[in-house]
């Protein structure tokens, strides 16, 4: 039988005063969600349980597997997700910017940045998805961007929904949109997820909540900012990622598997 939200909920409220007691005593809060989190049931069976297989000799071998661009350059319109298609997408209108810098704040220029959601109805346009919810026919929810000389990318796109998921019964994901980064080489890759400020639903889901230290969770939370709201067209929200160090954003634990 699938566990109930309550069992959920309690299972993440002794993770965190598990983290709480450990830096009270002297620790450091954790600089990763933890590979196996019981609450995100999955965890348990998705990451490795035994040493990792060097294949090869020649180091710079993973850099054979790099990002690709496919037939063409990256070009304004992949980071428009609303204008990929012939029609306009349904939802609400945002647009997400911020910077991508290191640890010593300093932009980290050039780079690519990948992003994926579900649409406004909280559905991916992908075969695997069966949510009985709909298809968006002028929306795939995918896009691409390479950072400029300050270290800024931008993507205009619809607010995600939320979607249901088997974790436990009655298991709702908050709105969320995916994000791959490459620094700079592809072994410093990072993906994660940025979350929308206010959301209701953050005290259920145990993938956010896997993150136990409150200030690195709370850096996974976009902040809505007026100034990059488009009058008529889309309202703003800053996120700025930063790929190394103590404030470093966090890898997403559902991807990291």
């Amino acid at each position: 039988m699938a566990p109930t939200q309550d069992e959920i909920s309690a299972e993440i409220a002794a993770a965190r005063e598990s983290t709480a007691r450990a830096v009270a005593a002297g620790g450091a809060p954790p600089s990763h969600p933890g590979r196996d989190y019981p609450p995100y049931r999955s965890s348990a069976l998705r990451h490795p349980r035994r040493p990792l297989l060097r294949v090869g000799a020649d180091p710079e071998a993973a850099e054979w597997h790099g990002p690709v661009f496919g037939v063409t350059d990256i070009t304004a319109l992949d980071a428009d997700l609303t204008r990929q298609h012939q029609g306009e997408p349904l939802g609400e209108r945002i647009t997400v910017a911020g910077r991508v810098l290191d640890r010593g704040g300093r932009p980290v220029r050039g780079q690519l940045v990948e992003v994926w959601q579900a649409n406004a109805s909280g559905r991916y346009a992908h075969r695997r998805d069966q949510h009985p919810a709909p298809l968006d026919p002028h929306f795939t929810g995918v896009g691409r961007c390479l950072t400029d000389d300050q270290g800024a990318y931008a993507f205009t796109t619809v607010r995600p929904g939320a979607y249901p998921w088997r974790n436990h019964t009655n298991a709702w994901r908050p709105a969320h949109i995916h994000f791959s980064l490459f620094g700079t080489a592809f072994t410093q890759r990072l993906v994660t997820q940025m979350y929308f400020p206010g959301d209701p639903l953050f005290p259920y889901d145990p993938i956010l909540q896997s993150v136990t230290d409150s200030a690195a969770r709370a850096r996974l939370v976009a902040a809505y900012d007026h100034r990059l709201s488009t009058p008529e067209r889309s309202l703003g929200y800053r996120w700025d990622i930063v790929l190394d160090g103590p404030a470093a954003t966090l890898p997403d634990p559902e991807e990291d598997h």
